[in-house]
């Protein structure tokens, strides 16, 4: 059996390992169209590489995946993150788990995970073609014809073919993919940063808060977590989130909406202002710039203060019922104007692709084109964060590479 994997990222060099693990007398040969293989895992976590998370809970685990959640579930129950947590010590990749779950290889380093999937890939005798990019395919007597461009054009038949492309930029590039019947979801941008040209906030430039909600208003989009500003807006955690969650609609308003930053993760606003009075109680005396809420730090509790025209050298007693409830609001409910985005260009992440519509969950095999499978980001399948990202590639790469009809 001649098999072509098309793409060398993470979904494509663990459905070849896959192919070979089931069909040991196979042909497998991945095409990368780029001249290296495995780019985008080399940046992923900043170069340590976020390979899975510590989530065993199948329905906890979906939750973090805006698009694809709920199919997920039955590809998860195959090969999930404990399969991925085992798979790769068994290959002498030790893990690093993280208190918030991310799990790192021991190394702290993502060239771990890339050796591991190399060696391996060449142990089991899978061929690896760069710089050659494949174009078309065509159905021929139940085979599968490649058009491939390389240093020339030149086409090569196949008896299965496993497309792992990875998120792409723009709907054209799945053109090719779409001619052979499947129905594809517009791609557009996840993960990104929120720039805001116009908001003073960003001379605070550096500073993390550590417990955050934020939102879009007019929406019901939220996440929480940690928050980064920024010198050209706001990032971290929370807003990588709602970034994922609003991927759509943020395309469609533009880019330009109003985030909504609650600095206390507190939504009830009473609860709020219950902590203010609490404050004013146990110490009256203290200057507002000495005794901070919520232990936020001095450079943005004191913008905040000034933002609600509050003077930082009034008493806690002084302030009023007036400036009580104005500074329960901005804890709870301060807002940026958002204008634009910032993606990270190496680590970019997209929603769409090749709908879930047109593929068996239960093999990953075209529904229009048999012999022909997906796996990894060109589905219609992301995540809140890198590691999620991963392990649908992991899962899927799996699954697809048992080949099953």
């Amino acid at each position: 059996m001649n098999v072509a994997i098309i793409g060398g990222g993470a979904a494509g060099f663990f459905a070849a390992i896959s192919v070979k693990e089931n069909h040991k007398n196979a042909k497998v040969t991945i095409y990368e169209k780029a001249n290296k293989v495995l780019a985008k895992v080399k940046v992923t976590g900043g170069g340590r590489c976020n390979y899975t998370n510590n989530c065993p809970n199948i329905s906890e685990l979906v939750k973090a995946y805006p698009r694809g959640g709920k199919s997920l579930k039955k590809i998860f129950s195959i090969f999930g993150t404990q399969d991925t947590l085992n798979w790769f010590a068994q290959r002498g990749v030790k893990a690093t788990i993280q208190p918030d779950n991310c799990v790192f290889p021991k190394t702290q380093s993502s060239q771990s995970i890339i050796d591991c999937l190399v060696n391996e890939a060449k142990r089991l005798g899978v061929y690896i073609e760069t710089e050659c990019d494949v174009k078309a395919i065509k159905q021929i007597n139940g085979q599968l014809e490649l058009s491939l461009f390389s240093n020339k054009h030149l086409t090569k038949i196949y008896d299965k073919v496993i497309v792992t492309i990875g998120g792409q930029p723009k709907r054209d590039g799945l053109n090719w993919l779409e001619t052979l019947g499947h129905k594809i979801e517009s791609p557009v941008p996840s993960l990104f940063t929120f720039n805001m040209p116009n908001e003073p906030i960003t001379k605070l430039m550096g500073i993390v808060v550590e417990n955050t909600e934020v939102g879009i208003q007019g929406t019901k989009l939220k996440s929480n977590g940690p928050l980064l500003i920024t010198h050209w807006g706001m990032s971290g955690p929370a807003i990588l989130k709602l970034s994922s969650y609003g991927a759509r609609v943020l395309s469609e308003q533009s880019y330009k909406c109003k985030v909504q930053v609650n600095w206390a993760n507190e939504p009830n606003f009473d609860l709020v202002t219950i902590e203010l009075q609490k404050i004013i109680k146990e110490h009256p005396n203290k200057l507002l710039a000495n005794k901070r809420a919520y232990n936020l730090q001095e450079r943005l509790w004191l913008f905040l203060m000034e933002k609600c025209e509050l003077s930082d050298d009034k008493k806690w007693s002084e302030i009023g019922k007036k400036g009580l409830n104005k500074l329960a609001n901005i804890l709870c409910n301060d807002q940026y104007a958002v204008e634009g985005k910032t993606t990270f260009r190496d680590e970019f992440v997209t929603c769409g692709g090749v709908s879930l519509e047109s593929v068996d969950l239960n093999t990953l095999q075209s529904k229009t084109c048999k012999n022909l499978y997906f796996a990894g980001e060109v589905l219609d399948i992301d995540a809140i964060t890198g590691g999620y990202n991963l392990q649908a590639a992991w899962s899927t790469g799996f699954i697809a590479g048992k080949l099953n009809e």
